[in-house]
């Protein structure tokens, strides 16, 4: 085949299918020469074209660019960048090194992909992955819509693509395991748990091999190709398969009302720090794309993961927010969870702002960009640098929501049953308004939740007081040492029927505390049937049955997945807890509200040696009237119950002190309790809702 070039433009940038050919446009601002490479097949060790740009013809700017004729979609294309190496300025081309197009849709060549060979010196062509050409204008979307549901009513299930189908006994043919197909096949299971959104830990192509030899980086915070979906997730091996699977499992959650929410890293990348590959960006200008240090030769290193993406550089920043439009316009996902998203609050050279954090510009340009409008932003509001802003993202431009972290430990020691944990208690039930304080804005976008991808499972929650990572090989150096755990009576599994019968008691606790506070709940995949990691908190490099979902649990734990299930549905199909605005706090209002007791009504114990909390929750326009309980101390409680007319009675919803089924029993075969106290068994939780008898 024979090729014609012209000069091209410098927008847009990456590769852009034209009806004669593909324009190529890369930014590099120190570069002195750039190589277009083109390549016959993914695996090939060199290129079958190599293609110089001429400053002169192909530069516009700090912008090369050049239009190759008679290519199109599935061309295989890489590129070499020369340049200064001087990382005492900052600068660290390698012109023997073939680098990624940041803006590739798609990456291939894992199967000869070799992260040393990118290290050492020399050429690293036969080892390199390499950008494919789409077309993004042929795929069928079949007149797919976003859900776009509420935060209210919404319940997200934190997922991960590979560990979701990759066990045997997942039931799914062997080529679709772990795949964006094989969790296809399982959404009837999700649609059945009630779950309204997945949130997909990382899908943009990341480079499995950092991690430490012998493992594998499973979780995926080592991002390479920002728009391009991680190919190991792809049951299908052209080229371009991946992108057509990804949206066809996307278009299959939407028909069934599920949101697709990404977990994305714009904090740091996968080449690491000084020591690290030469991939893409450090090699096309390593000081646009990254914060270095005052010597430039090293890395600010704010992420915990040996760099940091200069976030709030115009092209870096560019980048962010191209790639965010990208996934929701051509991809329709829903939603994204930013990684470490306090680091997008440092300027670029890794200040943190000097007052409120609206100033940053990155996070204004994503808030206020119109393609974003509508969808899902959710902050985890800390870096691994000190950096906390839980409770400054909510309501900083009116869209954002946060992980709730003080849920996660407040929920944990109150259930242990520490001391000082009843008012917070209180706070958490209601949305945090200690931390969320500001007016007018959304209580759901608290995002609550107990466990996440990040430490325990909450089986292991109840099941070690101790993290045991040995396998990650570190020493057991490696996860967070303060889990705020308690095995209750004896380090990891169990043959004693009594702690077996209170791990599972207050497994429950947990969710129903999850699930009937304000905000918007998240639950970590396996939580609904005892997923375990043996202890392990850090799992980030545990591609293999630690990690994955055991699908013999659905059959094994059915009773614990009975409960949650129903319970998911409890909430929401009770509109009090579908609210937006916060609960009153008061008697007799109109209005939906909730009035806090200990054991005597209307007398919360809020000391610090209390270790048990009620309230009634009433919804006057919709006649809903509950009284929940918990009793987080180790003996029983006799809680008084609020009096009711004459034709209306307490029916027993949930008592977790109960076997199964009696644990959950949905409004119409609850059983009335006639009594004017409800005796709650120790570390067990109880929720009445009233029913009029009149007609019994």
């Amino acid at each position: 085949m024979e090729l014609y070039f012209s000069p091209g433009q410098s927008y847009p940038l990456g590769a852009t299918v034209q009806p004669d050919g593909v324009n190529f446009s890369l930014f590099s601002k120190s570069a002195r020469s750039v190589e277009l490479l083109l390549f016959d097949h993914a695996n090939d060790p060199q290129p079958a074209h190599i293609i110089c740009l001429d400053p002169q013809h192909n530069r516009t700017f700090f912008y090369w660019h050049i239009f190759v004729a008679n290519i199109g979609a599935g061309q295989i294309y890489a590129y070499r960048v020369h340049g200064p190496f001087e990382p005492q300025r900052g600068l660290r081309f390698d012109g023997r090194k073939v680098l990624l197009d940041p803006y590739a849709l798609a990456l291939v060549g894992e199967e000869r992909y070799n992260r040393s060979a990118a290290i050492g010196p020399g050429d690293n062509c036969a080892h390199a992955l390499k950008g494919v050409v789409a077309d993004l204008t042929t795929y069928d979307w079949e007149n797919d819509v976003h859900p776009c549901t509420p935060y209210s009513a919404t319940v997200i299930y934190e997922l991960h693509v590979g560990g979701f189908t990759r066990n045997p006994n997942s039931g799914v043919a062997p080529e679709k395991r772990g795949t964006y197909a094989g969790l296809m096949e399982k959404i009837p299971y999700l649609k059945s748990l009630g779950i309204t959104a997945v949130e997909l830990l990382p899908i943009h192509y990341f480079d499995a091999e950092d991690a430490k030899p012998g493992l594998t980086n499973y979780w995926g915070y080592s991002t390479l190709g920002f728009f391009a979906p991680h190919r190991s997730y792809s049951s299908r091996r052209d080229p371009l398969g991946p992108l057509d699977e990804f949206r066809d499992m996307v278009k299959a959650l939407h028909r069934e009302g599920i949101e697709v929410i990404l977990d994305v890293v714009f904090n740091h990348t996968a080449e690491g720090n000084h020591t690290g590959p030469t991939l893409s960006f450090r090699g096309l200008e390593n000081s646009v794309y990254y914060m270095l240090e005052e010597s430039p030769e090293y890395y600010r290193n704010y992420s915990g993961c040996g760099n940091t993406f200069k976030g709030n550089h115009p092209i870096s920043g560019r980048l962010i927010l191209d790639c965010l439009r990208y996934w929701v316009a051509k991809m329709h996902v829903d939603g994204f969870r930013f990684d470490l998203a306090s680091i997008l609050t440092r300027d670029h050279i890794g200040q943190p702002p000097a007052g409120d954090i609206s100033s940053t510009n990155i996070l204004w340009v994503i808030e206020s960009d119109p393609a974003l409008a509508g969808t899902k932003l959710i902050a985890e509001a800390w870096d691994a640098a000190g950096l906390y802003h839980v409770g400054e993202f909510v309501g900083l431009a009116d869209w954002f929501a946060e992980w709730n972290g003080p849920f996660r430990d407040d929920i944990r020691r109150f259930v242990k049953s520490d001391n000082a944990t009843v008012k917070l208690l209180a706070d958490r039930i209601l949305a945090s308004p200690d931390i969320y304080s500001r007016q007018g804005i959304d209580i759901n976008r608290s995002v609550n939740f107990v466990t996440c991808h990040d430490g325990f499972t909450l089986n292991d929650l109840v099941s070690y007081n101790h993290k045991h990572n040995e396998a990650n090989g570190e020493n057991n150096q490696d996860g967070a040492n303060d889990n705020h755990s308690w095995n209750c009576g004896e380090e990891g599994p169990t043959q004693n029927p009594h702690i077996e019968a209170l791990r599972i008691r207050q497994i429950k606790n947990l969710f129903t505390l999850l699930l009937l506070s304000q905000g918007t709940p998240m639950v970590l995949m396996g939580d609904e049937v005892r997923r375990s990691q043996l202890g392990n908190n850090n799992a980030y490099c545990q591609d293999n049955g630690l990690s994955w979902f055991d699908w013999d649990a659905v059959e094994k734990e059915a009773a614990l997945l009975r409960f949650v299930t129903g319970l998911i549905d409890f909430i929401q199909t009770t509109e009090i807890f579908k609210q937006e605005q916060l609960l009153e706090v008061t008697y007799g209002s109109q209005s939906p509200h909730i009035v806090w007791h200990g054991v005597r009504l209307g007398q919360p114990d809020w000391d610090d040696n209390s270790h048990s909390l009620a309230f009634t929750l009433r919804h006057p326009q919709h006649d809903e009237h509950l009284y929940v309980a918990f009793n987080a101390y180790w003996q029983p409680l006799s809680f008084e119950l609020p009096p009711l007319d004459n034709n209306d009675y307490w029916h027993r919803i949930i008592d977790t002190a109960l076997p199964s089924p009696e644990d959950f029993c949905p409004l119409d075969a609850a059983p009335m309790v006639k009594d004017k106290t409800y005796r709650v068994e120790a570390r067990s939780t109880i929720v009445l809702r009233v029913k009029n008898n009149v007609a019994m």
